[in-house]
């Protein structure tokens, strides 16, 4: 009985810390498309919702009710699991994220390594995908990323290295607790310059969304995707962009603590 209401409790947290993630995805991408109409002078989403502010849900609404196309020369099981397995992956992060000292689903010792460990298995969602959809367009999208992302992994584990060595320890809270007085940013300043860039590749954000290329590739590995599958992987390349920002903050700009000068 009581491992059951463990369990219980353990589901409840999960839900508490994913739901809110999956409904800032979906209000970032509203504030993207509305800073990007202001940039380019044209109206923005406007007409669902005062301001286009449930544009978000109507495009759920859409992406879950439009039908599922499977290319008929694809390996269907495969390419049905690299989506689950794209955003499982990004949401499966946010468990070792604390939001407070207390506020943590899962604290362990070695979260900064959990993290980098669960981060490189997301090549392999982007690998299926483009493998199981059979098309050259899909394939050569997902060398393309594998590549990216794999190559600036590696700039990313460094850029930790300094704060592991600066804090003598692998733990989130443990981190963001030593940058009470001081922010790591400050005596790793090109550390954390060079973190930010990375972190742009990593997520596929511009300038180097080189993965992507809908000018040659439309949309990159998940072309031949469509309906909630496309929107499974949208919803994990925007929960890791979170993800991201929110360890740049844990590592170099004090977590939860204020600026002291």
């Amino acid at each position: 009985m009581l491992s059951l209401k463990i369990l219980i409790l353990n589901v409840l947290l999960s839900l508490a810390t994913i739901l809110p993630v999956i409904v800032a995805v979906a209000f970032f991408t509203l504030a993207e498309r509305k800073i990007l109409s202001s940039v380019h002078r044209r109206e923005g989403p406007e007409i669902v919702g005062f301001w286009g502010l449930l544009q978000p849900f109507a495009d759920a609404v859409k992406l879950i009710l439009k039908e599922i196309i499977i290319p008929s020369k694809s390996y269907s099981t495969t390419f049905l699991l690299a989506p689950f397995l794209s955003l499982f992956l990004s949401l499966l992060t946010w468990c070792f994220i604390p939001f407070n000292f207390s506020n943590v689903i899962s604290n362990v010792k070695l979260s900064i390594l959990f993290w980098l460990a669960i981060s490189s298995l997301n090549v392999y969602s982007v690998i299926l995908a483009g493998w199981s959809s059979n098309s050259k367009y899909s394939f050569l999208g997902s060398l393309r990323a594998c590549a990216q992302m794999i190559s600036y992994e590696v700039s990313i584990s460094l850029c930790v290295l300094p704060v592991v060595l600066l804090s003598n320890s692998l733990n989130f809270i443990e981190i963001i607790y030593l940058q009470k007085n001081t922010w790591y940013c400050f005596p790793l300043l090109p550390i954390t310059f060079i973190f930010f860039i990375s972190m742009l590749a990593e997520t596929n954000r511009a300038p180097f969304d080189l993965p992507e290329a809908e000018a040659e590739l439309v949309a990159g590995f998940f072309v031949e995707y469509s309906a909630i599958t496309f929107a499974m992987f949208f919803l994990g390349e925007y929960s890791n962009m979170l993800l991201m920002s929110t360890i740049i903050v844990i590592l170099f700009f004090g977590g939860w603590w204020p600026f002291l000068i």
